[in-house]
């Protein structure tokens, strides 16, 4: 079956909502931020240890490729601190509203990154996100504030990585790509580890199951899907695609977690703000598209 842009929208959608449930377990799971994306990244490294040929890794590459692909996995365990660091220092579903917000800084960051020009509707889009933010901001407990700005942190370092994977996967092994930047980033969290784990390394019982089906159901599948998708879609798309996780998590957590007893219904009302950012991609791209053809 030839892998198509709509085949590619499938896998990504596939790839979002298995994410949705990645705050849910980011909250069950009884470790901290650190210790936990350390947990996660080793196991997902370790799943694809068998499909990757490590030894010819470096001569298919090269030093400087695989150096660019180390880095990004820096960039991805730093992501994942700051959103499981935002599940602990607000919830959920505060963390994976904060990740819709990807949008505005992939319109900014994407053309810098990637090199292509600005396009004013994908800018007009992220801004109209901005008025969604401020509901949700007025809509939770002051005390939870740090744990937005976390989560925003974590949102524009989605874009960046989603930009620079983008424009240096090229037409690369999804699982090879996958198995460098988790490597990367597991050996990068490791020296973190003492000083800033927390008390409890060991995960209990389980901890272990949620922390496999987080890595690799939620951590190895999905990476692999997205990274596939790339290769036919922009990062913008993609990551506007990626904003509809809060949509799966926040709906997940209203029922599994005690989420909605810490927010107001000012909160929702800028959830579905932020959201309608999503379809009025869909919507713009459409008629664009439709212009183009009849041109």
């Amino acid at each position: 079956m030839a892998y198509t842009e709509e085949r590619a929208y499938l896998e990504l959608h596939l790839a979002v909502f298995l994410w949705g449930f990645t705050a849910i377990l980011g909250d069950l799971i009884q470790l901290s931020a650190l210790t936990l994306v350390w947990w996660r990244v080793l196991l997902t490294s370790l799943s694809l240890i068998f499909f990757v040929r490590i030894h010819r890794v470096i001569d298919e590459l090269g030093w400087r490729r695989f150096g660019l692909l180390a880095g990004i996995g820096v960039i991805v365990a730093l992501h994942w601190v700051t959103f499981y660091g935002a599940i602990k220092l607000a919830n959920a579903s505060i963390a994976l509203i904060c990740m819709a917000t990807t949008s505005l800084f992939s319109s900014l960051l994407e053309p810098l990154i990637v090199g292509r020009p600005f396009r004013w509707f994908e800018l007009l889009l992220g801004l109209f996100i901005l008025p969604g933010i401020w509901l949700v901001v007025d809509g939770v407990d002051t005390a939870m504030n740090i744990g937005i700005g976390v989560g925003l942190l974590s949102a524009a370092l989605v874009s960046v990585f989603t930009s620079l994977n983008k424009k240096y996967i090229g037409s690369s092994n999804p699982q090879r790509i996958t198995f460098i930047e988790l490597g990367a980033a597991t050996l990068f969290l490791t020296p973190f580890l003492i000083p800033f784990g927390g008390e409890h390394f060991w995960p209990a019982p389980l901890d272990w199951f949620y922390l496999l089906v987080l890595s690799l159901l939620c951590t190895t599948l999905t990476f692999f899907l997205s990274l596939r998708s790339l290769s036919k879609l922009s990062a913008f798309a993609s990551n506007l695609t990626v904003n509809l996780e809060p949509v799966y998590g926040i709906f997940l957590a209203y029922f599994l977690l005690d989420d909605a007893q810490e927010l107001s219904p000012t909160f929702y009302w800028g959830a579905l703000l932020i959201m309608a950012s999503v379809f009025g991609y869909t919507a713009v791209m459409r008629q664009l598209r439709r212009r183009q053809l009849l041109t």
